[in-house]
């Protein structure tokens, strides 16, 4: 189906999910003065036309754990299969195909070292038709996780955006750890971010009240955050690309806060690596893609190097699950 253009009330309801995943139709009905009804309307017909998804998501680094990015060069006959068997994977959070299809990268957040080493330097090093293999672990991260473009869209009116804002939370300063029970409710928030309390605790097996205050505890911490998932082409965002450059080690911080505030930027991290920053952009067509690379990206200081690969298509766009 071919993505249609949003309106202004269907990109204030997307601010609004972006800002909080579970915020009661209600209340976004009631700061933007319309019914109930119309919004709920509004989000059937964006899940049908759009992809529209909140999904729970969790911050791996108050986990202990690491984030990767891998890129898998390979011959195009097989890319498509081995895109999807990385989807398939618990330990993948997004897969795409690359690079006119002979590339597939994917992230991923491997649960123990001995996982990551299970499929950097076994599996993948022994399928077949795989020309290399490059990872960069994700050292500091500039923009994304609960930052998303609708951030930087800002839709919302001042006044609405605060009234929708929920309490700032503060990360936990020591690594956060997961219980049965968290884990449980993760699971089912990873699959609709907004399932009802009564879902949850069907679905789990706990009382309202420890669903609740399950939660409580994994927001407060920043362990869990929603993020809105939706055809970015219905935004005008048709081109996508990943951008990896060769910074100045001393122009590294200064370059990834530029990229973070950036509208074509979805994502920015420092990475390890000679490309040792890597960014998702997003741009109407390729002429604004190239007015931003010869533009924007030229213009910052310290960057050395900039490698540009299209994203053909998205295979995957979801966490994994812990406690498999």
């Amino acid at each position: 189906m071919e993505s249609q253009p949003l309106d202004t009330l269907d990109l204030k309801l997307l601010h609004a999910l972006q800002l909080d995943g579970r915020v009661p139709f209600s209340r976004i009905a009631e700061v933007l003065g319309v019914s109930d009804p119309t919004i709920a309307r509004r989000f059937r017909r964006l899940r049908t036309t759009a992809g529209l998804r909140v999904v729970g998501m969790t911050e791996e680094s108050l986990l202990g754990q690491e984030s990767w990015i891998v890129r898998l060069r390979c011959t195009p006959d097989v890319a498509e299969q081995l895109a999807g068997a990385l989807a398939r994977r618990p330990d993948t959070k997004y897969v795409s195909l690359v690079s006119g299809g002979t590339e597939v990268m994917c992230a991923m957040m491997p649960r123990s070292q001995r996982e990551r080493d299970e499929l950097l330097f076994e599996r993948l090093q022994r399928t077949p038709r795989i020309t290399s293999v490059n990872a960069y672990c994700l050292l500091h991260t500039f923009y994304g996780g609960p930052l998303g473009w609708l951030n930087k869209n800002r839709a919302l009116e001042p006044d609405e955006e605060a009234a929708l804002r929920p309490p700032t939370v503060e990360p936990a300063t020591t690594s956060v750890t997961l219980g049965e029970a968290d884990a449980a409710v993760l699971k089912v928030l990873r699959r609709d971010g907004r399932a009802t309390l009564s879902e949850l605790q069907n679905s789990t097996g706990q009382s309202e009240s420890a669903v609740k205050r399950c939660l409580e505890r994994l927001r407060s911490t920043g362990v869990l955050y929603f993020d809105v998932q939706y055809d970015t082409a219905s935004v005008g965002h048709a081109t996508r690309a990943m951008l990896w450059l060769t910074v100045a080690p001393s122009a590294l911080d200064a370059v990834g806060r530029a990229l973070a505030e950036h509208p074509e930027v979805l994502f920015a991290a420092a990475t390890t690596g000679n490309l040792n920053l890597a960014a998702a952009v997003a741009s109407p067509g390729t002429a604004e893609l190239y007015a931003y690379l010869s533009g924007r990206i030229g213009a910052l200081d310290g960057v050395r190097s900039v490698e540009t690969a299209l994203t053909l298509r998205q295979v995957k766009q979801l966490t994994y699950e812990p406690g498999r």
